[in-house]
């Protein structure tokens, strides 16, 4: 819904770096050399991940890497935390545990 992709973060000053393309979930986002899948995530949606135990939108919670709050899964299955995980273009990100056979670009 248009709730669930209402941006969380907002950028307060302009990035000087080249951007780069990621793709989260299938969809295209737009991300900047050196800041972190999460906030590339956040910029553009309301939530990184939803509850292992629920359906609950999860957004991060310490957004250093403390807490287990922004895993995430990146190309074939290799899991990660969206929040110490820096953006390269291309790179593919699954919110959801990723279907076997889906690649990392």
């Amino acid at each position: 819904t248009t709730s669930e992709r209402r941006a969380r973060l907002l950028r307060v000053a302009p990035f000087r770096t080249p951007t780069v393309r990621v793709l989260v979930d299938g969809v295209p986002v737009a991300a900047h050399v050196g800041e972190s899948v999460l906030a590339a995530v956040l910029a553009v949606s309301g939530h990184v991940r939803r509850a292992e135990t629920g359906d609950e939108p999860r957004a991060g919670f310490c957004l250093m890497g403390a807490c287990q709050d922004c895993w995430v899964w990146f190309g074939a299955g290799e899991r990660g935390r969206a929040c110490t995980t820096p953006v390269r273009d291309g790179m593919t990100v699954f919110t959801r545990p990723p279907h076997a056979g889906a690649g990392d670009g």
